[in-house]
């Protein structure tokens, strides 16, 4: 059963009917402790599990100002699932942010949270490697990563105008030429034509990097998530699925072209189908005035294609 996420972004977490009860008993002073730690608690979104259970994902506060996201059962508010810790100088909406990544990872199965533990509470983010802020796990590995021309890409600090050093991609030619260029966390994407393991590497760089006065991580932070909420994603698996799907079915690029509403006539008024267009939307032709094929396209034309052109799950052809 596939989970189903409602993200509320409600302030202020529900107090339970039993604590509701403990706290009318034990009269004003400890109603008043009640609700600062319900004040602490910032609830970030529902969603149902793989078995239909009401699942919450919460923001709470915790050692010297640093942050909790824990994801929590709804109903007896027991279970709970570590899935970060933020340091205390992180944006609050950084936690509003990992939710939302976690809960697209835990849809497809790719997320593992270790339980709570009491001792979570009372130390910080950095004083233990398997408790990264943004944990994202470890299926990154330790190899640099790699393009298809030979190109290895670094998170290296980098001398700017600003006081302090500013962590960023560089990219390092192949040999002889070794160059190094720094590049963003779209161009090091596009250019492996996969989000992994840059994702996966910067988020634990990031987290590596928490409170650390001696380094800026602004602009890394920054390009990450525009990454991960720009409508614009990757068109290699949808490629991929287009030419699979032509050679097992017998389509042609007119034919998926001209389900998508692509259409075109020649002098004698014979339809046919776009076919430069879906073949620049797949990356198999260069846009007009460029060199290469763009690895890019926007998600709403990524879901015409899928669902009009091959009748499959725009889910199908994204590349995770």
């Amino acid at each position: 059963m596939a989970s189903t996420i409602s993200p509320s972004l409600t302030t202020t977490a529900r107090p339970s009917r039993a604590r509701g009860d403990v706290v009318a008993r034990a009269g004003r002073p400890q109603a008043g402790r009640a609700r600062r730690r319900d004040h602490a608690r910032t609830s970030l979104a529902r969603y149902l599990d793989g078995q239909g259970r009401a699942r919450e994902v919460v923001a709470q506060a915790a050692f010297q100002g640093s942050v909790l996201v824990v994801d929590r059962d709804a109903a007896t508010l027991g279970d709970r699932r570590l899935v970060a810790h933020l340091c205390a100088d992180e944006p609050r909406e950084n936690a509003a942010l990992v939710c939302a990544s976690y809960l697209d990872q835990a849809r497809r199965g790719g997320y593992r949270c270790r339980s709570l533990a009491p001792a979570d509470f009372l130390r910080s983010p950095l004083a233990d490697g398997d408790d990264a802020c943004l944990s994202a796990g470890r299926s990154a590995g330790d190899t640099e990563p790699t393009d298809r021309i030979g190109g290895t890409y670094r998170l290296l600090p980098r001398r700017t105008a600003l006081s302090i050093p500013e962590l960023r991609w560089r990219r390092h030619s192949p040999l002889p030429a070794g160059e190094q260029r720094t590049v963003s966390v779209r161009e090091a994407v596009a250019a492996l034509e996969s989000y992994e393991p840059i994702r996966t590497l910067t988020r634990n760089a990031l987290a590596l990097a928490c409170g650390d006065r001696e380094l800026s991580t602004a602009a890394l932070r920054a390009e990450l998530v525009r990454v991960r909420l720009s409508p614009i994603v990757l068109n290699r698996r949808l490629r991929e699925v287009a030419l699979a799907c032509i050679e097992r079915e017998g389509l042609s690029l007119s034919e998926i072209a001209t389900r998508c509403g692509r259409v075109k006539r020649d002098a004698a008024g014979n339809e046919s189908g776009e076919t430069s267009w879906l073949a620049r939307r797949l990356g198999l032709l260069p846009e007009g005035g460029k060199e290469r094929p763009t690895p890019w396209i926007h998600s709403d034309v990524l879901a015409l294609i899928a669902r009009r052109g091959l009748g499959l799950s725009p889910r199908e052809v994204e590349v995770e």
